[in-house]
């Protein structure tokens, strides 16, 4: 008997997943019934989630096995009081590999000055021999969020010769990288750092992670690059650091609320750059072969990959 498989995501979704889903199914030896169509919750195996579902009740489905996010936050699932079974977030090398590029392609623009250059297209001839580049050996990075993604990124920058040093809430030994944590490694990761990106999930203990205090603590005029979460970074206290260059640049790719309102200070400020959450976009084809398998194992009595702790919020 086909195992039911609904896909409770928003309706744009559907034309763009269902192929892939069907073929990676298929390819994962599953026999499926995918549907998009809210079927007889008591039916349901694998529910397939993400932001904009109109599913918020999970209770009538009584004989599913998990819940899969096709997203690699899950701040706006993990805390629902009807969600008692498994829910595993997404976790896909192509948006990991999309996410490196973003973070390598923004830490070099910065790193080498190219707004300068790009956006000063005035007919000056901005050149001074007196002055010398930074090399990337010379510009220490640091990583709030030394998981998955913060490693790939990390990997890729060190491989330019840049000086990285990843922090995360718990220990974690990465070989070749300068590692710390806890409250103490905060401040020690941080000091010094010439440049700040943030990859860590929005959770009560990482909110507002970067404030007035925390933001004093890299090199003046460092840069932060924001491709993680918008409530890791307190606007206000963001916005005080840069208008007196404590802060030279926020590269900011995730917002508190999105789409950014078309009045928000970050718009207007010369010293940000905003893009629309396009750092790492869930891939259709490769996301339905990480749904796939968790589908697989879930038949199987194996563990599901990448299952959330509620405790922790990923």
């Amino acid at each position: 008997m086909p195992v039911t498989v609904f896909f409770a995501a928003p309706p744009r979704l559907w034309p763009l997943y269902a192929p892939h889903l069907c073929r990676a199914l298929a390819e994962a030896g599953v026999d499926a019934a995918l549907t998009d169509a809210a079927p007889d919750p008591a039916a349901v195996d694998y529910i397939l989630w993400a932001p904009g579902s109109t599913l918020t009740d999970f209770r009538p489905y009584t004989r599913a096995k998990a819940v899969l996010n096709l997203w690699a936050g899950v701040e706006r699932i993990v805390g629902n009081p009807t969600l008692t079974i498994p829910l595993c977030r997404m976790v896909d090398p192509a948006m990991t590999d999309s996410m490196k590029e973003w973070v390598v392609g923004h830490v070099l623009r910065h790193h080498l000055g190219m707004d300068a250059h790009i956006l000063g297209q005035d007919g000056v001839w901005r050149h001074d021999d007196t002055v010398l580049q930074p090399l990337a050996r010379e510009r220490p990075v640091t990583i709030l969020g030394f998981g998955e993604l913060g490693q790939a990124a990390g990997r890729a920058l060190a491989s330019l010769g840049f000086p990285v040093t990843g922090w995360g809430r718990t220990a974690r030994a990465v070989p070749g990288f300068r590692c710390l944590h806890g409250a103490a490694g905060l401040e020690a990761a941080l000091a010094g750092a010439q440049i700040v990106v943030t990859l860590l999930p929005n959770t009560p203990a990482t909110e507002n992670i970067l404030n007035a205090r925390t933001l004093a603590l890299p090199a003046r005029g460092a840069v932060v690059i924001n491709p993680g979460r918008g409530a890791l970074i307190d606007d206000a206290a963001l916005l005080a650091a840069l208008d007196d260059g404590r802060i030279g640049h926020a590269t900011l790719d995730v917002f508190r609320t999105e789409p950014l309102p078309p009045d928000h200070p970050f718009w207007r400020h010369p010293r940000v750059t905003v893009t629309p959450h396009i750092a790492a976009t869930t891939r259709p084809d490769t996301a339905s072969r990480v749904l796939a398998e968790n589908v697989r194992r879930g038949e199987a009595g194996l563990p599901f990959l990448h299952r959330v702790d509620p405790a922790r919020g990923y």
